[in-house]
């Protein structure tokens, strides 16, 4: 069991990216979507923070040919950025900083939006960015659904939309060119394998859901009810409640599970947020360092430290720093070059043994 985990851990992901084969630099994050702070940004490069490289694969993909629309310079063309949710996430920090730095480096007009995590801003939001002048998108959706309107302004004018880290549900290559992101069932996967190192493979676990009516949620709680099953049956899920992605709500979530599930063992969150807001919870019940195991996805500096100070087992990262690997796509695709349609970024993680030593490398 333990020689299978670390087999997974150790397989490549492959960028299935066509047309694109250069190594893409990382830029990094700021405090807030309307401030930059260059050497903030400076950090984080230094950091190692990498969007993975591209390469030449098998799988769709698209030409805008095929998707419709006239070739552009990007150079020339404006960029519009819809993030989904309010700047309290590290995660959404980072990948907001790392849009705008890399539009800042190609010299690209950018035009943002921020939903608020309101998913009727959002469309109404990504509306006006057309009506400003956007002449491609770039969206970081907070649903998977509901995005219709959105897609037939996109489509009578020929504008290309490229998703990052969540899909939508549409057509690529006719409602959008491109989505890119992370494995989120593998994600799943592999912070089941952590959790059967921590828990010993058995005991009675609570998953906090991520929140409702987007793939990341779904897949990464596919990937790890999947993997514990096949692995790891004296593993029992008898607790699953959204979180929604939210400290806060991770918190109080724990706090009515260690009420009505006293001898929980282990606790797997859909991002770090609710992780730490599961440890609050811990903290607040008197329990100790390392009584109940806690997994979390996605790396944020935070959740690492949590690795260093015993409260959380392991982390697996959601490498959020889109930019480079965004603009790449939309440049090669705008040239007329071919891209793919879903374009897999690779991700790391971090367990006790390399916590302390790779913490700069979170965000």
């Amino acid at each position: 069991m333990k020689s299978t985990a670390s087999s997974r851990r150790t397989t490549a992901r492959a960028l299935l990216a066509t047309g694109i084969l250069t190594s893409l630099a990382l830029t990094g994050c700021t405090k807030s979507e309307d401030s930059s702070d260059d050497k903030a940004t400076e950090q984080q490069a230094d950091a190692g923070q990498e969007v993975a490289s591209p390469s030449a694969g098998s799988g769709p993909s698209c030409t805008i040919d095929t998707f419709g629309g006239e070739k552009l310079d990007l150079k020339n063309a404006t960029v519009g950025f819809s993030q989904s949710e309010k700047e309290a996430n590290p995660f959404r920090i980072a990948e907001t900083a790392s849009i705008k730095a890399e539009a800042k480096k190609r010299g690209i007009k950018l035009l943002t939006a921020n939903a608020q995590s309101q998913f009727s801003k959002q469309i109404s939001d990504v509306q006006d960015l057309i009506a400003k002048g956007a002449d491609v998108l770039v969206v970081a959706p907070l649903n998977s659904d509901g995005w219709e309107p959105v897609l037939k302004t996109a489509s009578a004018k020929h504008i290309p939309i490229v998703t990052v880290d969540r899909k939508i549900n549409a057509e690529a290559c006719k409602d959008y060119v491109s989505f890119i992101g992370s494995d989120f069932v593998e994600q799943g996967k592999r912070a089941a394998d952590q959790m059967i190192e921590a828990t010993g493979g058995k005991g009675e676990i609570a998953i906090l859901l991520g929140a409702a009516g987007n793939n990341v949620t779904t897949e990464r709680t596919k990937g790890f009810v999947d993997q514990i099953k096949a692995e790891a049956p004296g593993l029992k899920v008898v607790f699953q409640q959204t979180g929604e992605f939210a400290r806060e709500k991770g918190q109080s979530v724990t706090e009515n599970l260690i009420q009505s599930k006293p001898g929980i063992k282990g606790i797997y969150a859909e991002n770090d947020e609710m992780g730490l807001g599961a440890v609050n919870a811990l903290k607040g019940a008197g329990k100790k360092a390392g009584d109940v195991k806690i997994v979390t996805i996605d790396g944020t500096r935070n959740a690492v430290q949590g690795i260093v100070d015993g409260w959380i087992s392991g982390v697996v990262e959601s490498n959020p720093r889109f930019g480079p690997l965004a603009f790449q796509t939309l440049d090669s695709f705008t040239k007329g070059d071919e891209v793919s349609q879903d374009i897999v970024i690779k991700d790391t993680e971090y367990t006790e043994a390399n916590a302390e030593s790779d913490i700069a490398k979170a965000y």
